[in-house]
């Protein structure tokens, strides 16, 4: 640094003579302030050469030189503060020198609400000079730069050292003006206390010592004075009060006072001064000295004592104080207070207790001071001798004692040198891990992110770090995928911890919250760990630390931003951010995805109340732990302006967090938070858990003394005890009562009376939107307040054991055809026949951890699909659900389509509904497998409140059992049907279904019920079920004829949705629904509000008709809250899914309790499900099949939830009843060249399935696609047809070649006639037979070119959103422009630049406002832009993408007219552009074709996709494949 009179803001050297200078002339006062931005290795100096600056004007003179160090000083003079700073600007920074000045004079302004008040007996003026002297401009010198390496070297007392210009960076552009000033000054009126007064007019020497303590320590800077009350320190506690620049502080609980001091410490980074009695008053500071000590926190207590001769004579209060915290605290001991001890003794025992508290490490002081009486202001004679030697101490307003430290200057050689062996470390790291710990300031924070950007390392942040919470500042790309906020949560799973192993693990700041990221740590030893801390502790408690860096993180990243480090492994990155992504949107879809207000629902959802002027103070146990790993870690820009911060190129906030974390006790925390609120000066938020509250009520009376700082917002979250032990061992194993006593320690006390009696707002919160509301108007309403979280210990747990653990390995199916009794009630077999199947698949999923589980798909007549098409999907999903995270899948309550859209990327309304209830099944057995437990505690949430249990006449929980209703299907006579229900009641049955409006005549079914009820009497159930069967008419006329049969109710009676209601309104007959429901789409809620009238007592739900157990329980709901039944019923599936149809229907009853609760209305008696399918089954797809029993009364037929959970954890697959199976199907990868007429192609082509029937299915794929794009439909389809998809020229791994001139490197001169013509070749040499083609966009074009052309080769095309070129000649022109501008520019630039030139095209972009799921907002998006990166022959693609341009296409509208080949248009709904193209197509074909009716109608069809956009086979793939498959077989058949 150039200094030689201490640090200067301005420096000017004439000849030899080397002068340091002030802004504003005050060179020669003493008592100045310099502020500097960061540490002095920072510093840089600007200036000038052969110049100098006299007044306003810049002065030529050889051999001077002046130099500024952007600073701020502040100078006193005539009882005047004066502000000046330098700012410095060049051309290179981001934000313009207007700016700079602008955003210090906006600071400038803001200062004026910051200036602290006075007290009532001073007069505060103000004053700010606003006028803008002009910009001085200079273009004929230059200005130079100088860091601090430059100038350790220089030696200013030398005579002649001047500095060559030519040895420093310059430039020629720079201005320069005066800055605007502030003032503040003070006229104080001082009375007879003041602390200006003589001291010798003092009334004793206790007051004389009191006084000159407190003053040394304003004079140290420490103001702030936390006094509780007593008698033996009343002359320090009157001294603080009396001085008129301290800010004093009472309580009367010195435990809370202390942690009030700590907090304040730790708010404004430097010490309280801590006042108290002698006794216990003393012993009570103890808890908050340890947390001070190990959390690096100065402190400094002054302890009042009694004298010597009072100890150990049994005086009053009077203990041993001296050392009185042992190694916890500094201890100083002054002498009681006396006249023949030199008052500078206590001056310097000051001074050294500061040093020592705000010295690396830091930590609390104890200095002792013992009084005599008198302990007022009683005069008592004593001598000014004391005084010596303390004139000009009382001249001045320093401290006796000044400490100066020599500094090193940390960006010397020595010190890179000692760096070295570090920073070659990081420099080979290839799995390299960045963890940020605690970090105490927001310098720290800052530099912490700017190292965060130059290594590009992953990133896991404590939430201690200020890190883990992030507003967005600006749109930014890569620094958002470096945060891996939910590693603790990744490390649930044994494939993360057996792969997730760095080599280098760089630590910035203290000890890091989660246990378990500490535990992985030590398992995978990394072999280079880099602990960064600017204390010398250990800090190493799994003693892995390889290097230790004693540095500030500021210094630590300076050095490191000098160096050039190379980028890391795409893959570890990748992995990385692609594991926390899916985690982060699992915690999210768990959290919202519960009805109630959960702990981590709190936690996740805090951070959005924190803005610039807000901190965060978070207490100990699990609230810490809930943020550390719920904490939403990416928080949305707020609505105040950030543009001065943006343009310095901020890319995000963090936020200030603190907490007790030095010993992380649950003391003190609500007195800390208060403390640390008046520190820092922002509105602070507090999360606490309600134990530390209520341990701490003493805080509230702290709260309540309103010292000037800003409101304080407490969130205690109240689960009425410690929740942290139910998540322990010892809560599996403890004995309940023994747990609530000793460990949970549950309470009833109301935070709400404890708020009242200390006059605190309180705001209780039941609700997410209570919870909502709560914060906003915290945030806006200036008062503290407590807002108490209601909770549940239970709740809690339960919901932090729904655990992410594994990924699937493998899926695969086996189709399963077992006989039947009897034909399906929906049959529409032959009568004659004698044996009845029913077919379907078995779905297993398989973990990691080699957990198995299983679901089961079975069609049916009356589902819209049939087993070819269920097929196809699951081939799919196999494909897809290997490497997917299904283990934090949130559970039903409209998530699960939601992570099928998000996880495997397609929309889940595009899946049938047999596969999409078997896909949820398989997850949720695989989920309960993995968890020991069962389908029923996965989707109650595992006891959760939403569900309530059933209870017996005696109101002891019930028998977890469901009944069970028969069905018959019976053609026989009214007696011989009578006579079969007679034997299901002797069996056990209780409800009865039967099947009706089978017969000619409605009154034929009256009779069948006339005869059981005349044999079986009314105590029996009956249902009918007409399946609508019957018109209106024959429904009323049946009605009418059985009023006084009492039915349960009469499922589905009319053929026509219409006519429910009104047959509901005419019969007055109990109605249920089943077909009804089955065909409602999109939002159920809204589909189902039509049917909310009285008469439709039931709703029947079959969850593989109606799309899986989502829907099915979103049904249910939907029928509890309107008093109507939710009965479950089966459709013939195996004992697989009957077992799980058995624990849905009893989670769905005890659901219906709960329900029942809330409304207040008294629960209906136990109705029977519709399972009694398993009758029908002759055989079974596993070994022994279901076992339905008598009740233990004897009195009913009903399943045991239990049997049906162990059934599922032993069941054995019958290999007898299994015809195929179906694992991951490989494909086969080919590479062969192909001559054209004037180039050659190396084609790389895959291929899948076998060629058993000679027919081919061949894929073409898109500008940038490739053959892979294809994998997922081609595996799909390939079980009926040979599958070949191909690299296009110029795309992937095929290369395009000149025959002319093989060197060449000259575009070729393509078409799409050519390559069409040279893919003829490549098809017709490896396919011997008839082909059809499927393409996509430029695909498709050549696809359409080739049926038109070739139709001896090709006999069907599907042509997917493309086009038969352009008929406009200015269009074909401008096109032919723009592409050959695009193919200049991926030539030139790289393919990445140009990708992102590509995708911002209109056919890839989101819809504006509108949640269509166009390309760009695809959850595969980032994947399919990856892919398109890989390519090899760029020239190629460019030669491509110019020569296959649409504008150069020959035109094929008028071969469409005499078109024979068969066409398959597919668009997607929401791409306008190729929609019309496509109608205009078939509109062609039709004009060609007027007179053929018959190929009219077989020549082409059109299908538009739902909720696509362009890319429609990528968006919606499952609709693509259902529709190639049926185009194939249609022309096959024909």
């Amino acid at each position: 640094m150039i200094e030689r009179e201490g640090r200067g803001a301005r420096m000017r050297k004439k000849g030899d003579l080397v002068i340091p200078i002030f802004f504003f002339n005050f060179a020669t006062h003493q008592n100045h302030l310099r502020y500097l931005s960061i540490d002095s290795p920072l510093i840089r100096a600007y200036g000038f050469l052969g110049n100098y600056i006299d007044g306003s004007l810049l002065v030529e003179m050889l051999s001077s030189y002046f130099l500024c160090i952007p600073q701020f000083v502040v100078e006193e003079h005539m009882g005047c503060s004066i502000l000046a700073a330098t700012l410095v600007w060049d051309d290179h920074m981001l934000y313009t020198f207007a700016d700079a000045i602008n955003a210090f004079e906006i600071n400038v302004h803001q200062m004026r609400y910051y200036i602290p008040q006075v007290s009532t007996i001073d007069k505060l003026w103000m004053n700010h000079a606003d006028k803008k002297s002009p910009l001085v401009g200079k273009k004929d010198i230059q200005m130079v730069f100088l860091n601090a390496e430059l100038l350790a070297g220089w030696n200013f007392s030398q005579a002649n050292n001047n500095i060559q210009e030519k040895e420093l960076p310059t430039s020629c552009q720079f201005y320069f003006r005066h800055s605007s000033t502030m003032s503040v000054g003070t006229i104080r009126i001082m009375d007879s206390h003041g602390s200006i007064c003589l001291a010798e007019d003092y009334a004793n020497i206790n007051t004389v010592w009191a006084s000159l303590i407190v003053e040394e320590c304003v004079r140290l800077g420490l103001t702030y004075f936390c006094i509780a009350p007593g008698s033996r320190s009343s002359p320090l506690a009157i001294a603080a009060c009396r001085h008129p620049y301290t800010t004093c502080f009472s309580s009367y609980d010195e435990r809370s006072l202390a942690f009030h001091a700590v907090g304040y410490a730790k708010g404004s980074h430097k010490p309280a001064v801590v006042i108290t009695s002698s006794g216990t008053a003393v012993s009570n500071l103890l808890p908050a000295v340890v947390e001070a000590h190990h959390d690096f926190t100065p402190l400094i207590l002054l302890t009042a004592d009694r004298p010597p001769e009072l100890h150990d004579a049994g005086a009053n209060q009077s203990i041993d104080q001296v050392n009185h915290f042992g190694k916890f605290a500094k201890f100083f001991g002054l002498p009681a207070a006396m006249d023949q001890v030199p008052v500078r003794m206590i001056l310097t025992t000051i001074d050294s207790a500061l040093h020592y508290a705000t010295q690396v490490p830091f930590g609390p002081v104890h200095i002792n001071c013992p009084f005599r009486e008198p302990l007022e202001d009683s005069p008592k004679e004593w001598t000014i001798d004391c005084l010596k030697g303390l004139d000009s101490w009382f001249a001045k307003t320093e401290p006796y004692t000044k400490y100066i430290t020599m500094q090193l200057l940390f960006a010397s050689n020595n010190c890179n040198s000692q760096l070295a062996e570090v920073t070659a470390i990081i420099q080979r790291a290839e799995r390299g891990l960045l963890l940020i710990g605690a970090i105490e300031n927001e310098d720290e924070i800052f530099a912490s992110s700017l190292l965060v950007k130059h290594l590009s390392w992953p990133v896991v942040c404590d939430i201690m770090s200020g890190l883990r919470l992030r507003r967005v500042l600006s749109s930014f790309s890569e620094m958002k995928f470096l945060f891996i906020d939910h590693m603790d949560h990744a490390l649930l799973s044994d494939s993360v911890r057996s792969w997730a192993h760095p080599d280098v693990v760089l630590q910035l700041g203290r000890r890091i919250t989660s246990k378990r990221i500490s535990q992985f740590l030590e398992f995978c030893s990394p072999s280079s760990y880099i602990l960064v801390d600017k204390f010398p502790c250990r800090h190493d408690p799994s003693h892995i630390v390889t290097h230790r860096v004693q540095s500030t993180i500021i210094e630590f990243t300076h050095i490191l931003q000098k160096i050039q480090f190379p980028r890391q492994a795409g893959r570890w990155r990748t992995f990385l951010n692609k594991l926390n992504a899916a985690v982060a949107q699992e915690i999210e879809f768990q959290i919202y995805s519960k009805c109630f207000l959960t702990e981590p629902y709190v936690a996740h959802v805090i951070g959005e109340v924190l803005n610039d002027d807000t901190s965060l103070f978070i207490g100990n146990s699990m609230v810490i732990r809930d943020i550390d790993m719920y904490g939403k870690g990416w928080l949305s820009s707020m609505s105040y302006d950030y543009q001065t911060v943006s343009n310095l190129g901020v890319e995000f906030q963090g936020f200030r967090v603190a907490g007790n974390r030095g010993a992380s006790g649950i003391d003190g925390v609500l007195s800390t938070a208060v403390g640390f609120a008046v520190g820092c000066n922002k509105h602070v938020l507090c999360l606490i858990g309600d134990v530390s509250f209520l341990h701490d009520t003493n805080g509230l009376a702290i709260l309540n003394e309103r010292v000037k700082r800003k409101p304080l917002t407490v969130v205690v979250i109240n689960n009425h005890g410690g929740g942290i032990f139910s998540l322990l061992p010892v809560a599996e194993r403890a004995n309940p009562d023994v747990l609530n006593k000793f460990f949970y320690t549950c309470h009833n006390i109301s935070i709400e009376r404890l708020c009242t009696a200390h006059s605190v707002k309180h705001f209780l919160v039941r609700t997410m939107s209570e919870l909502q509301n709560a914060l906003s108007k915290s945030q806006h309403e200036q008062y503290d307040c407590v807002i108490e979280v209601e909770s549940s210990i239970v709740e809690n747990a339960n919901f932090h054991r729904i655990r992410l653990r594994s990924y699937v390995m493998n899926i695969f199916y086996v189709c399963d055809r077992i006989q039947l009794c009897a034909p399906l009630t929906s049959s529409l077999l032959n009568g004659e026949m004698e044996s009845f199947f029913h077919e379907g698949f078995i779905l297993r999923i398989y973990l990691d951890n080699n957990i198995v589980g299983l679901g089961e798909v079975a069609p049916i007549e009356i589902h819209a699909e049939d087993l070819l098409d269920v097929e196809e999907q699951l081939r799919f999903l196999v494909h897809k659900l290997v490497g997917s995270n299904i283990s934090f899948i949130p559970l039903l309550r409209g998530s699960f389509s939601e992570w099928i859209w998000r996880s495997l990327a397609i929309p889940a309304s595009s899946i049938f509904p047999s596969v999409k209830c078997g896909l949820e099944m398989a997850i949720l057995n695989t989920l309960a497998m993995n968890e020991a437990s069962s389908f029923f505690d996965v989707i109650s949430g595992y006891g959760s409140s939403s569900v309530e249990p059933l209870l017996d006449a005696d109101g002891n929980d019930g028998p977890k059992q469901i009944e069970i209703c028969a069905l018959i299907d019976h053609s026989g006579s009214p007696k011989e049907i009578a006579d079969v229900v007679y034997q299901l009641v002797d069996e056990g049955f209780n409800t009865i279904k039967l099947k009706v409006a089978r017969r000619k005549n409605p009154l034929e079914d009256v009779e069948v019920i006339r005869a059981i009820r005349q044999v079986v009497g009314y105590k029996i159930n009956i249902r009918v079920d007409a399946n609508r069967k019957w018109t209106y008419e024959e429904a009323l006329q049946f009605g009418s004829c059985v009023k006084h049969f009492n039915l349960q109710f009469i499922e589905e009676p009319v053929n026509r949705e219409m006519d429910i209601l009104k047959f509901c309104d005419e019969s007055s007959l109990p109605v249920a629904l089943d077909e009804t429901i089955d065909n409602l789409k999109g939002d159920l809620f809204h589909g189902l509000k039509k049917f909310a009238h009285p008469g439709i007592v039931a709703i029947v739900i079959k969850p593989s008709v109606i799309g899986g157990f989502e829907n099915a329980a979103t049904v249910a709901k939907w029928a509890q809250l309107h008093k109507k039944i939710a009965i479950v019923s089966s459709a013939f599936e195996s004992s697989v899914s009957l077992s799980v149809y058995i624990q849905f229907a009893y989670y769905l009853e005890r659901q219906n309790a709960a329900v029942c609760k809330i409304e207040g209305r008294e629960l209906n008696a136990a109705l029977a499900h519709g399972l009694g399918t398993y009758r029908w089954l002759k055989e079974d797809v596993t070994s022994s099949g279901i076992d339905i029993c008598m009740s233990s009364d004897r009195y009913r037929l009903v399943a045991s939830v239990e049997k049906a959970e162990n059934f599922l954890k032993l069941v054995q697959i019958n290999k007898a009843n299994i015809q195929k199976s179906y694992s991951e199907e490989q494909t086969s990868a080919y590479q062969t060249e192909v001559d054209g007429e004037f180039f050659s192609c190396s084609f790389k082509f895959l291929k899948v399935g076998q060629n058993l029937n000679n027919r081919t299915v061949v894929f073409l794929h898109g500008f940038l696609g490739t053959s892979e794009e294809w994998i997922p439909i081609i595996r799909s389809i390939s079980a009926s047809v040979h599958c070949i998809s191909i690299d296009l020229p110029g795309h992937g791994e095929s290369k395009l070649q000149s025959l002319v001139d093989k060197s060449s490197k000259q575009r070729l001169d393509l078409s799409v006639e050519s390559v069409a013509n040279i893919l003829l070749k490549l098809i017709s040499g490896i396919t011997s037979g008839k082909v059809i083609l499927v393409g996509y966009s430029m695909g498709a074009r050549i696809a359409l070119n080739m049926a038109v052309k070739y139709k001896e080769k090709v006999i069907g095309a599907v042509i997917i959103s493309g086009s038969p070129g352009l008929r406009n000649e200015t269009t074909k022109r401008i096109r032919v422009a723009q592409d050959e501008a695009k193919a200049n520019f991926l030539v030139e630039h790289g393919l990445e630049c140009f990708l992102d030139l590509w995708y911002s095209g209109i056919l890839w972009r989101r819809l504006f406002l509108s949640n269509v799921s166009r390309l760009r907002g695809h959850p595969n998006f980032s994947h399919i832009k990856s892919s398109r990166s890989r390519h090899k022959d760029i020239q190629g693609l460019a030669n491509v993408l110019s020569s296959l341009s649409v504008g150069k296409q020959l035109s094929l509208w008028d071969d469409l007219k005499h078109l024979q080949t068969p066409l398959l248009f597919i668009v997607g709904e929401k791409d306008t552009k190729f929609r019309e193209i496509a109608q205009q197509m078939c509109s062609e074909i039709k004009r060609g074709s007027i007179a053929d009716h018959h190929r009219q109608r077989k020549l082409f069809d059109t299908i538009v996709v739902p909720d696509c956009g362009h890319a429609v086979h990528l968006e919606n793939p499952l609709c693509v494949i259902n529709a190639v498959r049926k185009f194939v077989e249609r022309w096959e058949q024909k």
